[in-house]
């Protein structure tokens, strides 16, 4: 309870210009919260007296305080409220700028101010905006009663009595913020001196306001009932497939759904796929590979829909599936192995989820499950060791967000760690912006802010564990997740030798004592000076305190890293939850260099534990309000398992997303796997099925494949052999002129759209035709090899220098692209010269440009050179008349016409005799063509 008595010392003492009062306020409010609901009843309040030399014994002196400070007689004092304690206990003197917010009864001669001076100019120059009965409510800013100006709208309150500085109404009439002057210029523009005068003297006086009646509540930028009925929260319809006149033409339900849309409209499919492209286009879309020769010659001699089924059988099989689908989730989960944004640092055990994904796809492990593991997989069930490995990894994907290391307050990161995860989780399962209701309701979908808050305290009761080393610039470094050491995961092959670990041992040991001394000599001068212990204010001491921690730091992380013998211990990224009591958070009186950074930058005791998330005005880490229990998305009629008080409420949210009532999650992710396989989702936006989003091109096909996910125990490998074996994608990309005159975006899908092939599929299919590609899943990846580090940023003398992005950027190697390195802000050329995903957002979709660049990388980059010689290596061996013939049959996967056989010769023949070279540039050629590059 010391808190307390600190408190109570500084409500009789301190000066209103001390640093630290502002910070002992909010501990105490925190201490004094003993129910956790974000406000102090009577009886919490009174605790104040019992710590208070100068209140002890006197319960009316406390019992008026109070009082005095329940500004609207709730019977409890808000955050707000509380802090007002500053301005009545003589630590800050009210002047006339920043008076005490103090309510006593207004009286006639300010009422009669009010009427004369006030409530005529609000009512011709605002009303209009801003009234309860205007059409359309401007910023959720209601300002026709007392209590809607005071509580202001979507920016903070209108009017806080006594206040100026916190009245944003007089902010506004003087037009000093661009963003918020009033009345706007279309309505008069700004006010004559003499009437802003009249405002701020009513602000001083209290704000004196007789109109009653509540403020009610403000309109949305949609229409509640409106919005609840948009097609995306209503339940997946069961419908019976579609007559059709053509009943010939379907092979399945899903080409049923198709032909009835384009009958409808008046269309006709085009024709069927020729052979070769459409093995191409099967090969690419399941294995993300070009087929083998052997595939070529085997789909020419039976070409037909068995022959099919075989080949799509022995790809959903092949381990290369996993690697090509799990890339497909990857960009849908932000997948990266650095921290992005301020300070780059480097996740080198991220692999591990990317490895989790691709098992996962490759072994069809239901969707259902694969999403719940994502979620809660640490607090679900396993079957031995190795289960519990693979579902404490699936938490991964909570924690590879992007995130501010550098971010001084502790709330605030606290509060945005949680934002990251809302976000990604909404957009990437449900297909919605629920961050977007962090400040004010969402502006246009039904998602309120207290929807967004009952989810932030399912997350703020999550511990996150990314790792990262400490560094100049790292406060927010965190500790890894143990395997269990008999899992049978693979580990690094890393080592710590025993004079490594004596050599780091002792600088260790040298900077602990370094900063022992460092520390008290600083304690000692403070004790001395009667300053108090501070470094903050001390930008040298500051700096020397962070190398300091710094460099304890990484040598910690290093020793910790490797087991007894000198091997990399099995650690992963994931999530757990915080215990149910309060933890005693950071220190308040630090004892070393290390303890004083945890009391800087540890995260606070109020986000150490398992509660509900107090509901921020605005989204402000400083003004909390009543605690919002925790819950799901309110709209979304699913079925929904009470939360229990001692769990962080992950478990019964992952139940609840993939519950089968749930109409989102089985759409959004049938949705997706349409989008990659035919290039355009059957809801174009992939990632948004709120009321901003692109509604359903087929609804009833859409509800159709989200139901055949369930009925087929979420099965991703049934669904997709489903779609691949309809006629719809077995058409061929042949251009029509009617179709397309009445569908030019092939929204009704009369053909298959000609597609480029994304980054990793070119890259890997010049090495696949080169012979070049090692097939082997490697173990960790590049940024594992690294070890933990930063990429760029001040380089710190005895410190590690930061890592240049170059050898990330130029990245190579013959495995397949799903293990090239993915550092944020340093991914390698490779894929972003062909749009890869940005690896800090939920992307379900990728641009698609044609750019210069992308000429230039394959006429002049080292990787393309490589593989060119590769492949002319790899003809060389066969009688010159038949090379072109197997070249285009590595490339294309058919034989060359007759027109480009006679090209290819005259270009052997006239090209100087330099048969390595002539070889080689022709083998370029077919590298850097369109069509090595695309599939129809």
């Amino acid at each position: 309870m010391r808190p307390l008595l600190l408190l109570s010392v500084f409500l009789v003492s301190a000066s209103a210009q001390d640093a630290g009062l502002q910070k002992k306020l909010e501990q105490g409010f925190t201490t004094f919260d003993q129910d956790h609901d974000a406000a102090l009843n009577a009886a919490e309040f009174n605790a104040l007296g019992e710590y208070s030399p100068k209140l002890k014994g006197k319960p009316q002196v406390v019992d008026y305080l109070f009082q005095t400070l329940d500004a609207n007689r709730d019977g409890k004092l808000s955050h707000d409220e509380y802090m007002n304690i500053v301005a009545i206990s003589g630590a800050e003197k009210p002047s006339p700028e920043k008076p005490a917010i103090i309510e006593t009864k207004s009286s006639a001669e300010q009422i009669a101010f009010f009427e004369k001076k006030i409530r005529p100019v609000l009512a011709e120059k605002c009303y209009k905006c801003h009234a309860q009965d205007s059409e359309k409510i401007k910023g959720g800013l209601v300002l026709d009663t007392r209590e809607g100006i005071r509580r202001g709208g979507d920016s903070g309150p209108g009017v806080v009595p006594g206040d100026l500085v916190k009245s944003l109404v007089i902010e506004s009439l003087h037009y000093t913020n661009k963003d918020m002057q009033m009345p706007p210029e279309k309505s008069g523009g700004k006010l004559p001196d003499s009437v802003i005068a009249d405002f701020e003297h009513w602000v001083r006086m209290g704000a004196p306001d007789p109109r009653e009646g509540k403020a009610s509540v403000v309109k949305s930028e949609w229409d509640t009932e409106k919005a609840k009925n948009h097609w995306a929260y209503q339940p997946v319809k069961k419908d019976a497939a579609p007559a059709v006149k053509d009943s010939a033409w379907p092979r399945n339900d899903i080409d049923r759904f198709i032909l009835a849309g384009l009958e409808t409209k008046g269309l006709k499919p085009v024709g069927d796929a020729p052979p070769e492209a459409l093995l191409r286009r099967v090969c690419f879309d399941l294995t993300g590979l070009p087929p083998t020769p052997e595939q070529v010659d085997y789909f020419f001699a039976n070409h037909d829909t068995q022959a099919f089924e075989k080949i799509v059988d022995a790809l959903l099989k092949s381990p290369r599936f996993g690697e090509r689908w799990g890339r497909h989730w990857l960009d849908v989960a932000r997948y990266a192995e650095s921290t992005g944004k301020d300070v780059n640092c480097l996740l080198p055990h991220a692999w591990r989820f990317r490895d989790y994904v691709i098992e996962s796809f490759n072994k069809d492990k239901p969707f259902n499950e694969f999403i719940r593991e994502q979620i809660a997989g640490d607090l679900m069930q396993a079957i031995d060791s190795r289960d519990r490995a693979l579902k404490q990894i699936a938490t991964g994907f909570l924690a590879i967000g992007s995130r501010s290391l550098n971010e001084r307050s502790p709330k605030q990161y606290a509060l945005d760690t949680a934002d990251e995860q809302i976000d990604a989780m909404s957009q990437a399962v449900l297909g919605l912006t629920v961050a977007c209701a962090r400040c004010h309701d969402h502006k246009f979908d039904p998602i309120s802010q207290k929807d967004y808050y009952a989810l932030a305290g399912i997350f703020l009761s999550t511990e996150t564990l990314y790792g990262t080393s400490p560094n100049f610039q790292n406060l927010k470094a965190s500790p890894l997740i143990e395997l269990p050491t008999d899992c049978g995961l693979p580990r690094m092959p890393l080592m710590l030798t025993l004079e490594r670990r004596v050599e780091v041992a002792k600088e260790l040991t040298k900077t602990e004592r370094y900063g022992a001394m460092q520390f008290y000599a600083t304690a000692a001068k403070a004790l001395f000076t009667g300053k108090g212990f501070s470094v903050n204010n001390d930008p040298q001491k500051l700096v020397m305190f962070v190398g300091i921690n710094a460099k304890i730091g990484e040598c910690k992380t290093e020793l910790a890293s490797y087991d007894s013998e000198g091997r990399q211990k099995l650690l992963a990224m994931g999530v757990r939850d915080y215990p149910f009591t309060l933890s005693g958070g950071p220190p308040t009186k630090p004892k070393s260099v290390e303890e004083t950074f945890q009391m800087i930058a540890g995260r606070p005791a109020q986000f150490s534990s398992i509660n509900d998330s107090p509901f921020f005005a605005r989204g402000d880490v400083d003004k909390p309000g009543t605690r919002v229990p925790r819950g799901f998305v309110s709209v979304i009629a699913s079925k929904a398992r009470a939360i229990p008080s001692k769990e962080s409420g992950r478990r019964e949210l992952a139940d609840w997303l993939v519950a089968d009532t749930n109409p989102l999650t089985s759409r959004v992710f049938v949705n997706r796997v349409w989008h990659w396989l035919f290039g355009r989702g059957i809801v174009s936006t992939v990632d948004n099925f709120g009321t901003m989003g692109q509604p359903p091109s087929n609804p009833g096909l859409l509800d159709h494949l989200a139901l055949r996910l369930q009925s087929g125990g979420w099965s991703m490998k049934s669904l997709i052999k489903e779609i691949v074996m309809s006629h719809a994608y077995q058409l061929a990309a042949t251009h029509d002129a009617k179709n397309f005159e009445a569908d030019p975006e092939n929204t009704l899908v009369w053909r298959m759209t000609p597609r480029r092939l994304d980054a990793e599929c070119i890259r890997d299919a010049m090495l696949a035709v080169s012979g070049g590609l090692n097939l082997e899943a490697p173990v960790g990846s590049a940024v594992a090899q690294y070890g933990d580090g930063a990429i760029g940023g001040y380089p710190i003398k005895s410190l590690r220098a930061p890592l240049s992005d170059e050898p990330f950027l130029t990245a190579s190697s013959d495995f397949r692209s799903a293990y090239l390195p993915v550092p944020r802000n340093a991914v390698p050329d490779a894929l972003t010269v062909f749009d890869f995903a940005e690896p800090s957002a939920v992307n379900g979709s990728r641009e698609v440009t044609t750019v210069p660049s992308q000429a230039l990388y394959l006429l002049n980059n080292d990787f393309v050179a490589k593989q060119a010689k590769r492949f002319a290596d790899k003809l060389r061996s066969l009688p010159e008349n038949q090379r072109a013939t197997a070249a285009f049959k590595l490339a294309f996967a058919r034989a060359p016409t007759a027109n480009e056989a006679k090209a290819a010769q005259n270009f052997f023949d006239d090209y100087p005799r330099l048969e390595s070279d002539v070889l080689t540039s022709f083998c370029r050629a077919l590298l850097g063509s369109a069509e090595f590059r695309s599939i129809d």
